[in-house]
């Protein structure tokens, strides 16, 4: 039997090649919560200000070829969506054109237009969905959706699950930022070798 002595030290009494150490193995095990709650929450109330219902969201990221976000519910026209968009949301103007371009198509369908999105294959990305659009029941028969205004919808649906990768993804890369990263584990009061290894 022997006994040994190791200092330890705080975070912030580390060099910085210690400090790098020490990130990595917050980072390991960093994330082992649901921390894309809130971006959920804010993508789900974007999208009910614009007539989207969204059901579930699927994503994968953040390296990897065929990463992105998808999502399943649908799509009705929601009076007021573009002011709503600019009043709730001020500094996303990806949602405003979303918002308008849906709005546009309605205005010249007699705001009767919806869409089903669901997810298929094995990707979580916005081309794996997929989308049908519809004039309602309320239409007239002698009016019929263009090709055009359902590329439109269905661009729409691609570009708000596109706009919700884009968030889950600055989520994730301030979550994991150096900045981030030292104040939860100072916060914490982890303490370390000196070369950065938890103690």
């Amino acid at each position: 039997m022997r006994m040994e002595q190791v200092k330890v030290y705080t975070f912030d009494e580390l060099d910085e090649n210690a400090r790098e150490v020490a990130r990595a193995w917050y980072r390991e095990g960093a994330l082992d919560y649901e921390w894309w709650d809130s971006v959920y929450d804010w993508a789900k109330e974007a999208g009910r200000l614009i007539g989207i219902t969204v059901d579930r969201i699927y994503f994968s990221g953040f390296s990897s070829q065929g990463d992105g976000a998808c999502f399943e519910g649908r799509y009705s026209y929601a009076k007021g969506s573009v002011n709503a968009i600019k009043k709730e949301f001020p500094s996303e103007p990806k949602l405003y054109r979303i918002a308008e371009l849906l709005y546009d198509v309605q205005r010249h369908n007699f705001y009767s237009i919806g869409a089903r999105c669901a997810h298929r294959g094995h990707y979580y990305h916005s081309g794996c969905m997929a989308i049908d659009v519809w004039p309602d029941e309320t239409m007239s028969e002698r009016t019929t959706l263009s090709e055009l205004h359902e590329e439109y919808i269905i661009d729409a649906m691609r570009d708000f699950a596109d706009w919700i990768y884009k968030k889950l993804r600055e989520e994730y890369e301030y979550l994991m930022s150096d900045e981030q990263v030292d104040e939860t584990i100072l916060a914490n009061e982890y303490e370390f070798t000196a070369e950065g290894n938890r103690w």
